[in-house]
């Protein structure tokens, strides 16, 4: 049986955040903690096809098999998360608010990618394309990524790392996408993996 903490990633779309995650375990910058399961909130995405091929155990969990309420929502993935003896909750593009009951359960223990240097450009609405239509929109010269721990507050918790990347003349929001991802989001949250990843273990030794 594995010592390592049992992490769980949280998807809604294509995965990039999420296969970012399994080069890093890969390449071994992840040694504290394992990818134990992949969840999405919607039914056929890509995310779930890059789980397959990882040989990651992958579930979904939607609203509406769920009862079509938060509540039934989230009761559902606390049961899937606990079925897996899960430690650590990543969420890796994944479009749905948690409540307070949730984060409660994983206190200190889930952590989010955020494409912006928060406090900028954060908060509800804050999600995907207007994060960075919103950085285009009032002309500032430097944006990024933040990891963050998740509390009650969206994009309100402590910081654990962040990364700045230069806005170039003529950027899109998809241009701009494509390179806060590819020089900030992938970079990061593998590292803010393994440093929550590691102070779990050394918690879970010493207790």
């Amino acid at each position: 049986m594995s010592d390592k903490i049992r992490i769980a990633v949280l998807v809604s779309g294509g995965g990039t955040n999420l296969q970012a995650l399994i080069d890093a375990q890969a390449a071994g910058v992840i040694t504290s903690g394992e990818i134990a399961l992949v969840v999405s909130n919607k039914s056929g995405v890509y995310a779930l096809e890059r789980a397959a091929r990882a040989g990651i155990p992958a579930e979904t969990v939607t609203r509406k098999a769920s009862g079509g309420t938060q509540e039934g929502f989230e009761q559902a993935l606390l049961a899937v998360l606990e079925r897996h003896r899960i430690d650590l909750v990543v969420l890796a593009g994944f479009l749905s608010i948690l409540s307070a009951g949730f984060i409660r359960k994983y206190e200190n223990r889930i952590i989010n990618v955020h494409p912006s240097l928060i406090p900028s450009f954060c908060g509800k609405g804050y999600y995907g394309l207007k994060v960075h239509e919103a950085a285009l929109a009032y002309g500032v010269k430097v944006t990024g990524a933040t990891v963050h721990l998740v509390n009650e507050i969206p994009d309100g918790g402590r910081i654990l790392l962040q990364k700045a990347v230069d806005i170039l003349p003529g950027d899109t929001a998809e241009t701009l996408q494509k390179r806060v991802m590819e020089q900030a989001e992938w970079k990061l949250l593998p590292r803010a993996t393994e440093l929550v990843a590691h102070q779990l273990l050394e918690e879970k030794t010493h207790d």
